[in-house]
């Protein structure tokens, strides 16, 4: 009789949690799909986003005072060549591409980062633009810094920031619901890594398209899209015996990302041709 009383009442629990657990996926769904809906007219997606594009240059500005003051602080373009020159290859390539058209287009602005350890550069959303003094220095042109550069404003233009906060909300909530339905911590951590690694792909999807947006409005402001060559070089060696497998990286390899690189040169052959490009001023 207890063993039966036991399995009764475990059965009402089970159910409990799965009707919670339902609740919570019809939340995170419905206000997914109330979230706003755009058609984006550089990159032709229609995709649901978490703010709106006053509210993403206002957080980038913010974040941006707090990360780079934690990251040594910005390189005063007043007095260093080098700060300036990411700030003016910024601007042209924002002036003289179609990032002009852009909402975006009057909040860009360009860091230098003093830390000079780390290899990296990345956008906040809205415009607000960082490289590190550890990647500058590895780069041998400004066409390759236009490279790394005009990435960072293909991510700003595609609102990928924004993008991935609508798909990270509504995954985080389903991943919760499927640890209530579960009433097992295995199963709530096994639904919170699958909820990572789904956001991990869209991230690799998100850092193609820059590389494909970036590469263009290279073309548009009249620098050598080669020179994305040269950016991934310096990946490639940065990366090699530290490099996580690349499903559980957030960025495709650099192996990788080259094979983007080379399908936009080989598809942009003739274009290419037709341009006065150059590779601008040597960096080292």
């Amino acid at each position: 009789m207890p063993f039966g009383f036991g399995n009764r009442g475990q059965g009402r629990g089970g159910s409990g949690r799965f009707i919670i657990a339902g609740i919570l996926i019809l939340v995170a769904v419905i206000g997914y799909f109330n979230k706003e809906k755009v058609t984006n007219p550089e990159t032709g997606e229609t995709y649901r986003r978490a703010m709106g594009v006053d509210q993403q240059k206002a957080l980038g500005l913010q974040a941006a005072k707090e990360m780079i003051p934690q990251m040594g602080g910005q390189v005063d373009p007043r007095s260093n060549d080098a700060a300036a020159l990411v700030s003016e290859v910024g601007r042209r390539l924002v002036a003289n591409s179609d990032a002009a058209k852009s909402p975006f287009a009057d909040n860009f602005n360009f860091f230098l980062i003093k830390d000079s350890n780390t290899i990296n550069a990345f956008a906040l959303p809205g415009g607000q633009v960082s490289i590190t003094m550890g990647m500058y220095d590895r780069l041998d042109t400004e066409a390759q810094l236009a490279g790394v550069i005009g990435h960072e404003i293909g991510h700003v233009i595609a609102e990928h920031s924004a993008q991935q906060m609508a798909k990270g909300q509504l995954g985080q909530m389903i991943a919760a619901a499927v640890g209530v339905a579960s009433d097992d911590q295995r199963g709530m951590i096994a639904s919170q890594m699958a909820n990572q690694m789904i956001q991990m792909k869209y991230g690799r999807d998100d850092e193609r398209q820059s590389d494909d947006i970036g590469m263009r409005y290279m073309m548009q402001a009249g620098y050598n899209p080669e020179g994305m060559r040269g950016v991934m070089k310096v990946l490639i060696d940065a990366s090699k015996g530290s490099r996580q497998p690349a499903m559980l990286a957030s960025h495709p390899n650099p192996e990788e990302r080259m094979k983007t690189v080379e399908k936009f040169l080989a598809e942009n052959k003739d274009e290419m041709a037709k341009k006065t490009l150059t590779d601008g001023r040597r960096l080292r």
